[in-house]
C-alpha cells in the first residue's frame, strides 16, 4: 500500500521549496496578475505537457516534470489571489506568503483526500497523459466560468477547478516518480 499522505507532501515540498526561492528572487509580482491571466498561464504549460507527450520530444530545456511543478505552484497563485481579491498589497513577507501556501494546500489536501476515498486512488491506475487532459479540461472549464464573470448555474466555482487541477498535477508528479 502506498503512503499517499507522504508522496503527496513530499511532492508539495519539492513545489513549495521552488515557489520560495522564487519569491526571494522576484519578490510576489504575481500579484499583478488577474485570475484570467494565472488560467492562461496554466493553459500555456499543460499545452506544453501534451505537446510533448504527442510529440515525444521538447525543443525547449525543461521537461514535464518543471511544468507539472508549475501547475502547482500556479494553482496555488491562483488560490491565493482568490483570497486577496480586494487587497492591492503587492508584495507580501515571505512569512506571510508562506503561510498563504499551506494554508492553500492545506485545504486542497483535504478535498484530495476525500475524494481520494471515494474514488478508491482511481489515479494510481491513469496515465499520465490523461491527468494532463483532465487538467487542461478543467483549465477550459475555468476560462468559461471567467468569461461568464464567476457565474455557474449546476457547477463548482473556480477555486474547486484550481484545487483539481492542483491535484491532478501533484498525482502526475507522483506518478513520474517525483516522491
Amino acid at each position: 500500500m502506498k503512503d499517499t499522505t507522504k508522496e503527496y507532501y513530499t511532492v508539495i515540498n519539492h513545489c513549495k521549496e521552488l515557489f520560495l526561492k522564487k519569491a526571494k528572487d522576484y519578490g510576489t509580482a504575481w500579484r499583478i496578475l488577474r485570475l484570467t491571466s494565472i488560467t492562461d498561464q496554466l493553459f500555456i504549460k499543460a499545452r506544453r505537457i501534451r505537446t510533448i507527450e504527442t510529440q515525444g520530444v521538447a525543443k525547449v530545456d525543461e521537461d514535464i516534470t518543471s511544468e507539472f511543478i508549475a501547475i502547482v505552484n500556479y494553482c496555488v497563485i491562483a488560490l491565493m489571489q482568490i483570497d486577496l481579491e480586494n487587497d492591492e498589497t503587492i508584495e507580501l513577507s515571505l512569512s506571510d506568503l508562506e503561510s498563504k501556501y499551506d494554508t492553500k494546500v492545506k485545504e486542497t489536501f483535504e478535498l484530495m483526500m476525500a475524494k481520494n476515498h471515494d474514488y478508491g486512488e482511481a489515479w494510481r491506475d491513469m496515465r499520465i497523459s490523461s491527468l494532463t487532459d483532465l487538467i487542461l479540461m478543467k483549465i477550459f472549464r475555468t476560462k468559461q466560468i471567467e468569461d461568464n464573470e464567476g457565474k455557474t448555474i449546476a457547477s463548482e466555482g473556480i477555486a474547486a477547478n484550481y484545487q483539481d487541477m492542483l491535484n491532478y498535477a501533484v498525482f502526475a508528479l507522483i506518478r513520474t516518480g517525483l516522491h
